[in-house]
């Protein structure tokens, strides 16, 4: 069985095509493809509140692109869902439509408490009985799940992200309320452990040169590789520490949401389990296609 998802951020879409097997009673997942393209919608839509017609044909363009390897692929089921740039955008609903008429690919525009849902389906391997902050950082939003005892008691979006905080134009109100939100759903008795998912808190990780065996970040790590990125130039950022020209710009807006959100919970260290919004969608896709056989 073949899957596919597509993942339309704010700052780049993300195309994941995944052979599911079943041999001897074990499934197994064996990713095919992996296309990341750096298309920022979300610099269009948090300025000026609709999609530029430049991104709207190359997003076009690009839908047209995944649905030819969707095709080629012979996928059995796809899902492809956008999140806050396109839901923000005026006329969001307009390119979701000519997408389906032209390309064929239906797109659901979810909103942040649903992205959450799904992002969480590919956690639950992480979450115990203990505490933890799960933290989300998008290129429009940041999603906020707080879980006790393997419940999750609390779940909210902001509107807080790296491609939105690139100009420090997100409001002291908002940023206020993330705090609130966290303050308001965690004790002083809860020990946090923080769980960080998205791109930004992955590439921090890879720059932290961890050992094989962890996936675990100290709070003064992510302090320690924020200031380090931070004395590099955007140009040296991209040609000495080898990062995309969209992650070399965002990497330190988003690092500081992580840590505000780690500060406001008391928190001292993160695991970063390397999921996110692709992986959550496979796991529907499976569930709904192991049903049908």
């Amino acid at each position: 069985m073949k899957l596919a998802a597509v993942d339309i951020g704010s700052n780049a879409i993300r195309l994941q095509i995944t052979n599911v097997t079943h041999y001897e009673g074990k499934v197994t997942f064996k990713k095919l493809e992996y296309l990341r393209f750096p298309l920022r919608l979300g610099m269009d839509v948090f300025h000026v509140q609709k999609i530029s017609d430049k991104n709207r044909r190359k997003f076009v363009k690009l839908m047209k692109a995944f649905k030819l390897l969707i095709d080629l692929y012979e996928v059995d089921d796809y899902m492809v869902c956008a999140t806050s740039a396109m839901r923000e955008s005026t006329n969001g609903k307009d390119i979701v439509e000519e997408v389906r008429q032209d390309v064929g690919l239906k797109i659901q525009v979810i909103d942040g408490n649903r992205e959450a849902e799904l992002i969480n389906l590919a956690l639950w391997s992480y979450i115990d009985e203990k505490s933890y902050l799960h933290i989300d950082v998008g290129g429009g939003s940041t999603e906020l799940n707080i879980y006790i005892n393997k419940e999750k008691v609390a779940s909210k979006s902001f509107k807080i992200g790296s491609v939105r905080a690139l100009d420090d134009n997100i409001p002291l109100s908002v940023w206020n309320s993330m705090n609130k939100f966290i303050s308001e759903n965690i004790t002083k008795k809860d020990k946090i452990t923080c769980i960080g998912t998205g791109g930004n808190i992955n590439k921090i990780f890879e720059l932290s040169k961890p050992s094989k065996s962890k996936r675990f970040l100290d709070f003064s790590k992510i302090e320690e590789i924020q200031a380090y990125i931070a004395s590099f130039s955007y140009e040296d950022r991209i040609n000495k520490l080898n990062l995309n020209p969209d992650r070399a710009d965002v990497i330190i807006p988003a690092s500081k949401i992580y840590l505000a959100a780690m500060a406001a919970a008391s928190s001292k260290k993160m695991i970063v389990p390397d999921v996110g919004l692709k992986d959550g969608l496979m796991n529907v896709l499976y569930e709904r296609n192991k049903i049908k056989k």
